[in-house]
Order: structure tokens, then C-alpha cells, then sequence
């Protein structure tokens, strides 16, 4: 099974009626989109109307799913979000991504678009027209940033897992998941640099990739006991101005705390405390 299939299934369970609210492309994770994103979203509007309605299948924990969130909203779309509780999967998604079975899912026009990073591409390269591109235009320069994507999904999800996802007691097996995170941690941060963002001076493809993880670096920390700011001060400014400058970052994600909480009835369900 494929990374992004693995991880999905340890983080969307059961949520609250409050977590499980509709959310469209108008108003995510409690917070009222600004007036700069309500004129981006009428030009999205415009934009979408040649490929039919957009409905995003998520997960609202799901860094994968969020993802999408984040490039619709950057693109300025409208769209309507149908949250999924994954322990009881509705016959949409089941129809939608028979291979899988998991979030995220983008109904475009009704045709199922599957896999996040598949979607951002698919995003940027259907609705060009929409706001700022997420890859870059050179040929070297997009496959850079498509390696980057590949790695933050082949290390990050199964090394954080090992650190939240441990039984109790597995005090040896938390550490040596959370020397594993923070190596990964440390190569992310060394490849932005002292850049603003991966790729530059503006938000683009493997920030919207890796930045969803942010609300989980909480919960890392207090399993794993250690700081992502003590351990990788840059990449945790780094999150940061993505949210305070990016209100399609700040509009998309949880918070770390609901992640936290989230993440404590998953243990307990599985057993883990």
C-alpha cells in the first residue's frame, strides 16, 4: 500500500458533530475568509466553470487532504468540502476511489481526481489561469520541487507515526521514531535555507506539501518529548509565516491543539494508553 494510503488511515477516525460540520471553500476551520480571498474565490469561480463543480472528500486532520484545501484557496475556487470519518466511509468516497478507499478525493465536474500530490498538479495545470502557479515554470526547477514532495511522503508520515502511534510504555521504540523525525526534520529544514520558502520569496509546491504537517508538530513533541522549534528553529519560523502570510494556509488548517485531542481518542481506540 502506498505512503500517502497508510497514513490517512492512522489519522481520520470518528470525529465530533462540530468537527464533522460541512465546510466549504467559503469558511474553513472556524475562521472568516478574508476579503482578498472572497475576490480571489469570484475569480475562481469564473475560472472552474469549464471543468464543473469541485467537491473535496477530507479528512479536516488529514495533512493530505488539507493539501487540497490549501491549493484550492491559493487558486482562489470555489468549492464544497464533504468531511469523511473514515471508520465508517461514505459510498461516495467508496465510489470515488475504489483502489484506495481514502482521502483526498476531488470530484471534479463528478470525475474522481485522486492522491494529493496528483491533485495539486492537477490543480495547478487545470485552472492555469487562477492565481499563482504552485510548481515552477522551468523544467529542472519543477522536477526539484517534485523530489522534495516525494521525500517529505516517503520519510515524515512513517517516522511521526512510530512517535505518536507506540503503545505505552515503548519508551525505546518512541525514541528511536523521534531521532528518525528529527533527522527528517533537519533535512527539510536545511533545503529552505534561508530562504522565505522552498522556493523562493512566495508560497509554492512543496510548502503546500509539507506545511499541513504543522498542526501535528505539537503532538509530536509532547509523545516524542522533545521541541521542533528547539531542534529546527528555522523550519518552525518558516511555518509560521506560511500561516501569517498565506490566508489560504491560515483558512485551511487545524489547530495543533484539536490535532492533539484528535490524536488521543485515536490511542485510546487503538488501544495504545
Amino acid at each position: 500500500m502506498d505512503t500517502e494510503s497508510r497514513s490517512r488511515e492512522e489519522q481520520c477516525k470518528p470525529q465530533s458533530a462540530s468537527d464533522r460540520s460541512s465546510i466549504t471553500g467559503h469558511h474553513t476551520a472556524g475562521r472568516p475568509i478574508s476579503k482578498l480571498s472572497r475576490e480571489a474565490t469570484m475569480e475562481g469561480d469564473k475560472a472552474s466553470s469549464g471543468c464543473g463543480s469541485l467537491v473535496l472528500l477530507n479528512c479536516f486532520v488529514s495533512m493530505f487532504g488539507n493539501r487540497v484545501r490549501i491549493a484550492l484557496k491559493r487558486k482562489g475556487l470555489a468549492y464544497e468540502e464533504k468531511p469523511e470519518n473514515l471508520a465508517d466511509k461514505s459510498p461516495l468516497l467508496l465510489s470515488s476511489n475504489p483502489v484506495h478507499a481514502k482521502v483526498p478525493v476531488l470530484l471534479v465536474g463528478g470525475k474522481a481526481v485522486c492522491e494529493s500530490l496528483v491533485i495539486l498538479e492537477f490543480i495547478d495545470e487545470a485552472f492555469s489561469g487562477a492565481g499563482e502557479p504552485l510548481l515552477p515554470a522551468a523544467p529542472c526547477a519543477r522536477a526539484h520541487a517534485r523530489f522534495w514532495a516525494s521525500y517529505i511522503d516517503s520519510k515524515l508520515p512513517q517516522c511521526a507515526a512510530r512517535v505518536w502511534k507506540s503503545p505505552k510504555g515503548a519508551a525505546a521504540a518512541v525514541e528511536e521514531g523521534k531521532k528518525d523525525l528529527v533527522a527528517v526534520l533537519k533535512t527539510l529544514e536545511a533545503e529552505l535555507g534561508g530562504k522565505p520558502y522552498f522556493a523562493g520569496d512566495a508560497l509554492g509546491y512543496v510548502d503546500v506539501a509539507l506545511v499541513p504537517f504543522a498542526p501535528w508538530f505539537l503532538t509530536y513533541e509532547r509523545f516524542g518529548g522533545f521541541s521542533v522549534a528547539g531542534e529546527c528553529p528555522a523550519l518552525a519560523a518558516w511555518a509560521e509565516r506560511c500561516a501569517a502570510e498565506n490566508a489560504c494556509v491560515a483558512e485551511s488548517l487545524p489547530e495543533p491543539e484539536q490535532v492533539f485531542q484528535f490524536v488521543c481518542g485515536m490511542r485510546k481506540m487503538f488501544g495504545l494508553d
